[in-house]
């Protein structure tokens, strides 16, 4: 397995080992102490699936207080991923960082809690998202981002996405009172 850090400390990009033949493949999705000792604390406490047609875009989502982390991998098709960190006082605040995960590579993304996070399915076909988190779903701590908040400057390479009415609605970072939002010393 490899891991990578990305531009903003704490989010890892992880591509396990894929054993493959003429009868397919095995791949080691997840280790307790393996990914503890890379840098992907756990516990995980819920798996959640997605799937999503062409054109969607979902997020950009985050909870606070219970702030999750979530590792984040792709099992059909392909998705732009992109976690934003919205940790008040971070020097890394309002910036973000983007992967291109496919069920092909079998790619993931560790997203550290404090980060709002959102996908966009790429290609002509369908994408089934998976997603390990460290918090139970608490909706009542859910937050969302607006996803062409211009001050982010997140490359989306859909113009005119299929989004939630709630995705739509999202305020922009900067509109978001501070104290809705964690902070980098508790997060």
């Amino acid at each position: 397995m490899e891991v990578f850090e990305s531009d903003i400390p704490g989010v890892l990009r992880i591509q396990p080992k894929v054993f493959g033949d003429a009868r397919g493949f095995f791949v080691e999705t997840f280790q307790a102490e393996r990914y503890r000792e890379l840098g992907v604390p756990g516990p995980f406490v819920q798996d959640n699936m997605s799937r999503s047609a062409p054109g969607i875009l979902r997020g950009l989502h985050l909870q606070h207080p219970r702030g999750q982390g979530k590792l984040v991998s792709v099992l059909e098709g392909r998705v732009l991923d992109v976690a934003v960190d919205v940790r008040v006082g971070s020097p890394t605040f309002g910036q973000h960082v983007s992967e291109v995960l496919d069920a092909e590579r079998k790619n993931q993304l560790w997203i550290p809690p404090g980060f709002a996070h959102g996908f966009c399915v790429l290609g002509d076909a369908p994408a089934t998202f998976a997603y390990k988190c460290t918090e139970l779903y608490a909706p009542e701590n859910e937050l969302s981002v607006l996803w062409s908040d211009p001050d982010l400057g997140i490359d989306w390479p859909l113009d005119a996405p299929k989004l939630s009415d709630k995705d739509a609605a999202a305020a922009r970072l900067k509109d978001i009172p501070k104290d809705r939002l964690p902070s980098w010393e508790s997060a």
